[in-house]
């Protein structure tokens, strides 16, 4: 049973209810439509007052849909996706429309920047945005079409391309290696440590036990949270480094860094790096320039994972 269009007085409130629904939070759904926090919860008490039934189940800093919420989004969240559909076709020949694409920090400045240029020159008609972080965006609540993730097989949607994998070797600066291996550089070595608490397969510890090396050796530990800064430091000659290959590739070709073990000693890791799309509940053709972003991409991985990297000489 349907109601008459007079009756549809609650379309903010509604609107206001698919943002939470698809962030499940309020505080982030506030921030999407450019309200208060306390705004959005006025809509959907309002919107519950309204309907005679409460739609989520807020509990201490999480909130879930109710069993009447759950069926009232399912049927709403197509609906509004068509709505931005149906807009953003009509909008975008008066402006034009980037690809959004987000990537970690680390990602974006060591392998995504480099190279965007050669997109560009070569499309010059496709505006591309980059969204740099590390948190896991919602793709399609943040209007993005593409992502870069870095992650376990068991964690990627379906239909997800798998664009390289992950290889960690010691490296340091020329000036600091000057020949030697890592064994010879530890003694009184400052390492440089990505603080990734959720990912300890990155830091020095598990490296050096699985070389049979004592970390103790070391002089010290210094940690920064991206791990585009480790690089940085390791190429200022700061200290060593864990090199994830696909990363500082570039800079082992051009002697800004050096390995400090042969490259077939390199540690291959079960996570990889892939290309994620935005899909939506009724999933619609992506856009000729996302397409063309997406093979792109595939292009450039593809000559990441054959690239031949330099060996260190005996």
């Amino acid at each position: 049973m349907s109601i008459e269009l007079v009756r549809l007085q609650q379309l903010d409130a509604l609107r206001g209810f698919v943002a939470v629904g698809r962030l499940q939070s309020i505080t982030q759904a506030a921030e999407q439509l450019c309200l208060t926090q306390s705004a959005v919860s006025r809509q959907i008490a309002a919107l519950e007052q309204r309907l005679g039934t409460a739609l989520f189940a807020r509990g201490h800093r999480s909130i879930r849909f109710t069993a009447a919420g759950a069926r009232l989004f399912q049927q709403l969240d197509p609906a509004f996706e068509q709505i931005q559909s149906a807009l953003g076709e009509l909008l975008e020949p008066a402006q034009r429309r980037p690809v959004t694409i987000t990537a970690s920090i680390g990602m974006a400045a060591l392998w995504l920047l480099p190279r965007l240029a050669r997109f560009q020159q070569a499309h010059p008609d496709i505006d591309v945005r980059v969204a740099a972080s590390d948190k896991v965006l919602d793709l399609r609540a943040d209007g993005i079409d593409l992502a870069l993730r870095y992650c376990a097989d068991s964690a990627v949607p379906p239909g997800s391309v798998r664009l390289f994998s992950e290889t960690l070797l010691p490296v340091a600066a020329g000036s600091l290696a000057q020949g030697r291996g890592l064994s010879e550089l530890l003694d009184g070595a400052v390492l440089l440590e990505f603080d990734a608490p959720q990912r300890p397969w990155l830091h020095w510890a598990h490296a050096l036990q699985q070389r049979g090396l004592d970390a103790r050796r070391s002089r010290s530990m210094l940690r920064f949270n991206q791990y585009d800064q480790v690089v940085q430091a390791c190429v200022q000659g700061q200290g060593l480094a864990l090199g994830r290959l696909a990363l500082v590739a570039p800079l082992l070709a051009d002697g800004r860094l050096q390995a400090l073990e042969p490259l077939e000693q390199g540690l291959p890791l079960d996570d990889a790096y892939w290309l994620i799309a935005a899909t939506g509940a009724r999933p619609a053709p992506q856009r000729p320039e996302v397409q063309t972003l997406a093979a792109w991409l595939r292009e450039e991985a593809a000559a990441t994972a054959a690239l031949q990297l330099p060996r260190r000489k005996a």
